[in-house]
């Protein structure tokens, strides 16, 4: 009985332990089911969070910049990664608002350089190494006579002849000819477009200057007319002078000798002003033509001062030329006459009155040198960068006549030379001009003493 009765209970043990361990498995799995319904919903509100986030960042991505995230439908912390998601969408649409006003801004001026270009008078062309045409304006191609379209990639040297063509990037006032306008005069003027390819480009600037060369034969056709009608009456009135100045139609008092005297002077001046014209434009587009021979300058330069101490007279200046030596020049007699008369009359004209005209001979190595000083009212720096200029004169600011052209003229016959013409200055004190003539180098430069 009592065996039974224990395993009654024992059994009543088992059944309660199994129930008991029943009920627990099954609370563990309502509990787990209840945390699997929450998480669940976490994460679809998670899922809709990071959807909307996607949404939004792939509307940028696709240049939409208006999208916005809305912070009250996200909890509480994640509003400070919405706001900075929204300040960031804020930012790029400020920065492309920007970046499309600098693209209009830059396009204006594209078009407005374009307009430019395409209103020069000129004519421009852009071409590789290869000279093959990138760009040209539409004065190219009316010149070239073929459309815009149609010379892109093209050779250039299909349309016009380079006498340099090995050295594009050379051209300075070239002369070239374009084959569709073979009656016109071209210049061309080019040089390299650098960029940061590395690649060669060049840009050629093509001028039609038949107009200018037109007006260039004229000019010199009239001037070669004008200065040759001047110098027929200039020398008919000189020989007239001379005749009364020798007493051909009898007796002349000392007053009348002297007024003549003075007028055949100033004729003389006139003559030669009359002549620097026209030597000034027979010197232009071509150079000067010279026929040199050995010249002894000391007795050179007596001639010249003999010829201008008439003039020097008037003045009350003095010539002084003193050499202990002579020397040998090899130059063109006329025109380095030209030069010192000039000079020499400049020192006349610009010195004071009633001082020294100083001319002096030298050597510097390689050049023998002539100088003409005067002291007077000296020239101020700003005048000497452009005295030898053409047409430039400071005769207006003393009141004096003058063409600017005496300078001009006698710098071009030094060049010529292979020489050179300086001058020295100081504002009320001195000028000093100096020509300098190549020294020969067989032969001796000095001859006495």
């Amino acid at each position: 009985m009592i065996t039974e009765l224990l395993n009654s209970v024992l059994q009543g043990k088992e059944v309660l332990f199994v129930y008991t361990a029943n009920l627990f498995v099954l609370a563990i799995l309502i509990f787990l089911f209840i945390m699997a319904r929450i998480t669940s919903k976490k994460w679809l509100k998670l899922n809709d969070y990071l959807g909307t986030i996607t949404s939004t960042i792939n509307s940028v991505r696709y240049g939409d910049l208006t999208k916005k995230i809305a912070k009250e439908n996200f909890p509480a912390d994640s509003k400070e990664l919405v706001e900075s998601l929204n300040r960031m969408i804020e930012t790029l649409y400020d920065r492309e608002k920007m970046i499309n006003e600098y693209q209009n801004e830059l396009h204006r001026q594209n078009k407005l350089l374009e307009a430019v270009l395409n209103s020069l008078s000129d004519g421009l062309v852009i071409i590789d190494e290869h000279f093959k045409i990138l760009r040209a304006t539409p004065k190219i191609s009316e010149w070239f006579q073929t459309g815009g379209n149609n010379l892109i990639g093209t050779l250039i040297t299909n349309y016009m002849e380079l006498p340099q063509s090995d050295n594009i990037d050379n051209l300075k006032d070239t002369e070239v000819m374009i084959f569709a306008d073979k009656a016109s005069n071209f210049t061309a003027d080019s040089f390299e477009i650098k960029l940061e390819d590395r690649k060669k480009r060049f840009v050629i600037v093509v001028k039609n200057i038949t107009d200018q060369k037109e007006l260039e034969i004229l000019k010199e056709d009239f001037v070669a007319t004008l200065t040759h009608d001047l110098k027929v009456p200039i020398i008919a009135e000189t020989n007239m002078l001379e005749l009364f100045l020798n007493e051909s139609f009898g007796k002349i008092s000392e007053k009348q000798e002297v007024a003549l005297k003075n007028m055949q002077a100033s004729n003389k001046e006139l003559l030669d002003l009359v002549q620097i014209v026209l030597e000034t434009y027979k010197s232009e587009g071509q150079a000067i033509r010279l026929y040199k021979e050995n010249i002894m300058l000391k007795g050179f330069i007596e001639e010249i001062i003999y010829e201008m101490v008439p003039i020097a007279n008037k003045s009350k200046n003095t010539l002084i030329f003193n050499s202990t030596r002579d020397i040998r020049v090899l130059a063109d007699r006329m025109q380095l006459k030209r030069v010192l008369k000039n000079l020499i009359q400049n020192a006349i004209s610009y010195g004071e009155q009633n001082s020294p005209i100083e001319i002096t001979i030298g050597e510097i190595p390689k050049y023998i040198v002539i100088k003409v000083k005067d002291y007077g009212k000296g020239i101020s720096p700003e005048d000497m960068k452009k005295i030898f200029n053409k047409y430039y004169s400071a005769a207006k600011k003393f009141r004096k006549i003058g063409t600017g052209l005496g300078l001009y003229l006698s710098f071009q016959i030094a060049k010529a030379h292979d020489g050179d013409l300086t001058v020295e200055s100081k504002e009320g004190e001195y000028t000093e001009f100096c020509v300098k003539l190549p020294a020969s180098s067989n032969e001796s430069l000095y001859y006495g003493e």
